[in-house]
C-alpha cells in the first residue's frame, strides 16, 4: 500500500467512506492535534470563519487534520486514565447500550463496556490500549451504530449528542 499524508476536514472522520478505514487501523490521524484547526493564506474572497493578519498576510482557520498511514510514536502513546467509573458521572445512552464520556481525558479506567467518546478522541487513540467498536451515525451500515430505537443519534436524558466513536478498553 502506498504511504500518504492528507489534509482533510475533521468531520471527514464520520464519513462512511473514511471511518471504516480508521476502525480497521488502515488510516489514522497524524501527529498534529485535532483541535484548533490549521491556518492558511487566504484571499478576501475566501469564506473562512476565523481570520487574522500575520506579517501583512491574511490567514484563515479551518478545522483541518492530517489523515495518514505513516506510523508515528504518538500513535502508540497510551492515554493516562485516572477516573473510576461512576454511573452518576457517566450516564448510559437512552437508546444504546454504552456510556457517554464527553471528554477524552475523562474515560474511566475501570469500565469494561462500550464507551461513546467525541471524534476528537482519535487524536489520542492508541490501538494497543483501545479497540474501536463503531461510530454513532445515521448511516445504515454494519460498521456504524444507530440508536436501538431507530433514531439516528444517541440520546442522554432525551438530549441528542454529536457524533460519537464507540470504543472498548483492551
Amino acid at each position: 500500500m502506498k504511504k500518504f499524508l492528507i489534509i482533510g476536514n475533521m468531520n471527514a472522520i464520520t464519513y462512511k467512506e473514511i471511518f471504516p478505514l480508521i476502525k480497521e487501523n488502515k488510516v489514522w490521524l497524524g501527529v498534529r492535534s485535532a483541535t484548533g484547526g490549521m491556518w492558511f493564506d487566504i484571499t478576501n474572497e475566501t469564506s473562512c470563519g476565523t481570520r487574522k493578519v500575520v506579517n501583512g498576510k491574511l490567514l484563515g482557520n479551518t478545522k483541518s487534520i492530517w489523515f495518514t498511514n505513516l506510523d508515528h510514536a504518538k500513535r502508540h502513546e497510551t492515554l493516562g486514565l485516572y477516573k473510576k467509573y461512576n454511573p452518576e458521572e457517566f450516564p448510559k445512552y437512552d437508546n444504546y447500550d454504552a456510556i457517554e464520556v464527553g471528554k477524552t481525558c475523562d474515560i474511566p479506567l475501570d469500565y469494561k463496556g462500550i464507551i461513546g467518546v467525541p471524534i476528537t478522541f482519535l487524536d489520542k487513540y492508541c490501538p494497543d490500549q483501545f479497540e474501536i467498536v463503531g461510530m454513532m451515525s445515521g448511516v445504515k451500515d454494519p460498521v456504524f451504530a444507530n440508536g436501538n430505537d431507530g433514531r439516528a443519534k444517541f440520546y442522554v436524558n432525551d438530549k441528542g449528542v454529536y457524533a460519537r466513536i464507540l470504543i472498548k478498553s483492551k
